[in-house]
């Protein structure tokens, strides 16, 4: 073999043969780091201002440095507390009862809607799947005007009801449902249900269910974040404020900082203290994701 040929056969210094030539991999991984690393400064840089400006009492907020912490937290969170005889804390159980009733009603109807639509096969299966999907791309604007006139019809508006009825159904909860659903119930095991002399309800909660809850942890979590920020819908249906949700009752608070600047510190207070429950209930049930798909029944 000539030298040349020895030349173009033998390896780069430093490589090792038979591996791909190409880029070092530190600099292919920076643009997606660098990428993340700001996507996390942009979703976290408004939460520090927030847990920040909290700290600061009515004239620090305006004469400090942004992020500088202030020494008026304590006090901020009695005159919270304080105002409207503690009308604050009626909003925020206003909105434990709306997110945590509402989003159990939707994830029981989403379960059952889902498991329904994965396991049997019935006439029109699909064109009730898709009117579903055709719901999950409406936006929430859209519909809120027309479920005012209805539920004004039934007299129903100004009532905790005129919050709760309307996010019982849930497009997107069922559609995670039947995608879960139809992963994680294998046919068979349905099959030997059946064989064993079950009814179909049995079935259900007996062997499905307990192998969908990762799922339908999913969908209650997903939903009771929405409940808990939703605004326009509380906005439109109710005028008494004692039974307004944490997002409205705040808002009321900022419309009046504009002729009372104190009840901005108020609002910011408010405002970190609303985050907390959110953070709480993520905390908490973020272990049940760690269960295996078929967890409670038998694996097939």
């Amino acid at each position: 073999m000539s030298s040349l040929a020895l030349r173009k056969a033998a390896p780069a210094a430093g490589t090792t043969p038979g591996t791909a030539q190409g880029p070092p991999r530190g600099r292919i991984a920076l643009v997606p780091t660098l990428t993340l690393l700001f996507g996390a400064l942009y979703c976290l840089l408004p939460v520090a201002w927030v847990v920040i400006a909290a700290t600061k009492s009515g004239s620090e907020l305006f004469s400090t440095f942004t992020f500088l912490p202030g020494t008026g937290f304590t006090q901020n969170v009695k005159e919270l507390a304080a105002y409207r005889n503690g009308i604050y804390w009626k909003w925020m159980g206003n909105s434990a009862l709306y997110a945590g009733l509402g989003a159990l009603l939707s994830t029981a109807v989403s379960a059952v809607s889902g498991y329904a639509l994965a396991v049997y096969r019935f006439r029109g299966r699909e064109t009730v799947f898709s009117i579903l999907m055709a719901g999950v791309l409406m936006p929430p604007v859209i519909l809120a005007i027309p479920q005012y006139l209805l539920l004004a019809k039934a007299d129903l508006t100004d009532s905790y009801a005129s919050v709760l009825l309307p996010l019982v159904l849930s497009p997107y909860g069922v559609y995670l449902a039947r995608i879960y659903a139809a992963a994680a119930v294998p046919e068979d095991v349905v099959e030997a249900g059946r064989m064993d002399g079950a009814g179909e309800w049995r079935i259900f909660t007996r062997i499905a269910l307990p192998m969908m809850v990762p799922g339908l942890v999913t969908v209650f979590l997903f939903q009771f974040v929405a409940v808990w920020n939703n605004f326009l819908l509380p906005y439109i249906m109710l005028s008494d404020d004692e039974k307004f949700p944490i997002t409205l009752g705040l808002f009321t608070l900022l419309e009046q900082g504009s002729n009372t600047p104190a009840l901005y510190t108020l609002v910011i207070t408010g405002a970190l203290l609303a985050i907390v429950p959110l953070v709480a209930l993520f905390l908490v049930i973020q272990r049940f994701w760690s269960l295996d798909l078929l967890s409670g029944a038998v694996k097939s």
